[in-house]
């Protein structure tokens, strides 16, 4: 089979196609036959640490993805042969709280095998069967990005139709949050950079939008829009050069729900508002396979479709990663690694 590996080699991040054997599923495993595959920002900073000798070169890429089960393993009895299948993030975080060990289970990682292969085998109980409303292409932007927004928003935030919730960017996570916090009735202020994107966001329900290349303090707009009163959650995907700019907008009893490092790691934010405000941040990764399974029965149930930018063939992996790097999609980039 082919499988994509990080290429140390590249001045750029970047993959290289190599060819390796089909694994064989042991006691309670399943092969799958991978159809449709998603990239995420995680897989640059991934390549980038592996670049620096912190993640082995032989490392298989990529996090997302949805298949066919192709053979099981002795004593697997949830999954047949040829069923519809979407792969969870952390192999080893079923339900219930988070443990730090679970890290080492996550897909595509410093220790684990990532999906951007033709075949992959995992154990059973990671597995969660895909909804006849989604196609392959659908199902594949789940595990990350959608589980990433229904953990922190639904889970971890509580939300509820009363909430006011600020959602920067259009990217994977950002455009999941606000198809999820439409279909709970809540208000949406939606940050993007061009009005092209506004423009998208507004399709999808976004109450209002705010263009922070014209507008550099935003935060002072979404608590005008607020009548002064602030968010009362706000989607942190930006990192260090946005997480105060996201304190400072924060209502009273707001929840900061913290994802992304798009603009780098290492915040240094002022936290003495949140004790004024009795306000809280919540660290979110990802989720487990609980929580992709409901969010997959959520879409099916309000028949919400996942915004797709682009869908790439399995040997041009390279641009669809180029095209990501560029930050110029709106939604899901995937990559079609076989015919479903």
């Amino acid at each position: 089979m082919y499988a994509y590996q990080f290429d140390i080699s590249n001045k750029n991040t970047s993959l290289i196609r190599v060819e390796k054997p089909i694994p064989v599923p042991g006691p309670g495993e399943v092969r799958v036959r991978i159809v449709a595959a998603s990239l995420n920002y995680r897989d640059l900073i991934i390549a980038d640490f592996a670049k620096a000798g912190h993640i082995p070169s032989d490392r298989i890429a990529g996090s997302d993805a949805a298949g066919v089960v192709d053979a099981t393993g002795s004593g697997v009895t949830t999954f047949q042969t040829g069923e519809r299948v979407v792969v969870s993030y952390f192999l080893a975080w079923l339900n219930g709280a988070f443990r730090s060990h679970y890290m080492a289970s996550s897909l595509g990682g410093d220790t684990t095998d990532g999906v951007l292969a033709e075949y992959i085998v995992v154990p059973a109980a990671s597995l969660v069967s895909i909804p006849d409303f989604l196609s392959f292409t659908q199902a594949a932007t789940l595990p990350c990005a959608a589980v990433t927004a229904w953990h922190g928003l639904v889970v971890r935030a509580g939300l509820t139709a009363n909430d006011t919730v600020v959602i920067p960017g259009t990217g994977g996570v950002a455009l999941f949050a606000l198809q999820i916090v439409k279909a709970y009735g809540a208000r949406a202020i939606v940050l993007s950079s061009t009005e092209e994107k506004l423009a998208r966001a507004y399709a999808l329900g976004a109450d209002q939008g705010i263009n922070y290349r014209q507008i550099k303090e935003w935060e002072n707009e979404v608590l005008a829009l607020t009548d002064g009163e602030g968010a009362s959650i706000v989607l942190e995907l930006g990192g260090a050069d946005t997480v105060q700019q996201s304190i400072n907008c924060l209502g009273a009893g707001g929840r900061i729900v913290q994802i992304g490092v798009l603009s780098g790691f290492g915040a240094r934010p002022n936290l003495d508002r949140l004790q004024a405000l009795n306000a809280d941040i919540l660290g979110v990764v990802v989720g487990s396979r609980e929580h992709l399974q409901q969010v997959a029965a959520f879409f099916a149930h309000h028949q919400l479709q996942p915004v797709i930018d682009s869908v790439f063939a399995f040997d041009d992996v390279l641009n669809a990663l180029e095209h990501l790097r560029e930050k110029g999609h709106i939604g899901k980039i995937v990559v079609q690694v076989s015919d479903s």
